[in-house]
């Protein structure tokens, strides 16, 4: 099953409930770790002293954790982020299994990411905006920082988990562009996809990168993914149904004839994803759809905390 419990996979309408969930959780666990500073300054939690108001201590920290800290707030935003979300069909995969829902999809792991670390934007008193795109640029809402655009733009997520797009292709690179040029403020850009794209033929795509940091944002790509069959292609030794989900064509094919090839090819995908990130200064980080959120959190705080020096 993974991150998620069945429970939990009924309930993806309430993203709300559930980004509150794994934004505790985290930070919780930084509150319990060895970087005990880094999580108090960045998670706007910092130790109760004697003396303190203790209307502002957090009581459902101190429950799981068992000691007392103060919220933290900020009076004016230090930052303005752009969450930037593949929508197309491409990311609907893993999602169903004999025409059983068993798992989240990468559009839905990429969508309770994001509403992670808007509700974490939203506690820093941070402006955040979405920009939904496949073929096109479906939904571009600038950042904001009040409640009532966070309640907005997690409807439009919970719109797509409920009524998914069907045979969307995709067009990254045109969309990339298109949001470098619409911004005009320097902004943190973090983006959700799976990047596969014309995997043959990427130059596109990493040009559209270069010019989101040619325009002075900082960049934090989450490449979406699930390692077990898209990466490692461990499939059982049998025939197998491929579904493109983006065309809806299908072949019919035994993985042992095919993953040597495929191995190759997404390796060196992978490589030259990773050298050119290197090479714009982009921090680009590999999310394994079964592996959870705590390094898409991380990343998005130690980027925070650059941008702030």
């Amino acid at each position: 099953m993974g991150y998620f419990d069945k429970y939990e996979l009924r309930h993806l309408n309430k993203l709300d409930l559930l980004a509150k969930q794994v934004v505790e959780g985290f930070i919780i666990g930084l509150h319990k770790s060895p970087f005990h500073g880094f999580s108090v300054e960045f998670a706007e939690h910092r130790l109760y002293n004697t003396g303190d108001n203790t209307r502002n201590i957090d009581w459902k920290v101190f429950a799981r954790t068992d000691k007392l800290f103060l919220k933290k707030y900020e009076e004016e935003t230090n930052l303005r982020c752009q969450i930037v979300i593949d929508t197309s069909s491409s990311m609907q995969y893993p999602k169903y299994k004999a025409g059983k829902k068993v798992e989240l999809s990468k559009f839905e792991f990429s969508a309770l990411g994001a509403a992670a670390l808007m509700n974490l934007l939203k506690r820093q008193r941070d402006a955040f905006g979405l920009t939904l795109f496949d073929e096109k640029i479906r939904e571009h809402l600038r950042p904001k920082s009040s409640h009532t655009h966070y309640k907005l733009l997690l409807s439009k997520l919970e719109n797509l988990i409920t009524e998914p797009p069907v045979n969307s292709n995709t067009s990254a690179a045109d969309a990339l562009h298109r949001i470098a040029e619409s911004m005009h403020k320097r902004s943190l850009v973090i983006i959700f996809s799976d990047m596969f794209e014309r995997v043959s033929d990427s130059n596109e795509l990493f040009n559209a990168l270069q010019h989101l940091k040619h325009n002075k944002h900082e960049v934090i790509l989450f490449h979406v993914f699930d390692r077990k069959t898209e990466i490692d292609f461990e499939f059982s030794e049998r025939p197998h149904i491929f579904i493109d989900l983006e065309s809806g064509q299908q072949v019919k094919v035994q993985p042992s004839e095919v993953r040597e090839e495929y191995l190759k090819r997404i390796s060196g995908f992978k490589k030259e994803l990773k050298t050119k990130c290197l090479q714009y200064k982009m921090d680009m980080v590999e999310a394994d759809i079964q592996k959870g959120y705590n390094e898409v959190l991380q990343a998005y705080l130690v980027k925070r905390k650059k941008m702030r020096i």
